[in-house]
C-alpha cells in the first residue's frame, strides 16, 4: 500500500471535520503547513520592512516597547 501526501485548502474552522470526513483519526498525527497569504500579515511585512529601514533590529524592541508605554502613560496623565 502506497501512502501518499494530500495537499488541501480548507478554513482553519473546519479542519477537524475535514480530517474526520478524509478518515484520518483524531490520534494521528497530521502536519499542518499555514500559508499566510492575508492583508494583515502583508501589513507586517511592510511594517518590518520600515522598521529595519529605520536601523532597528530584534534586540531594540523591549525598549521601544518601553518607550512607547512610558510615553503613553505620560500623556494620560
Amino acid at each position: 500500500m502506497t501512502v501518499r501526501s494530500q495537499t488541501f485548502e480548507i478554513e482553519a474552522g473546519q479542519l477537524a471535520a475535514e480530517l474526520s470526513r478524509r478518515g484520518v483519526a483524531p490520534e494521528r498525527r497530521v502536519m499542518v503547513t499555514i500559508e499566510p497569504d492575508d492583508e494583515v500579515y502583508r501589513a507586517h511585512l511592510r511594517s518590518r520592512e520600515r522598521f529595519e529601514a529605520a536601523g532597528y533590529s530584534d534586540a531594540d524592541l523591549p525598549r521601544l516597547i518601553k518607550e512607547a508605554r512610558t510615553e503613553a502613560n505620560a500623556e494620560t496623565q
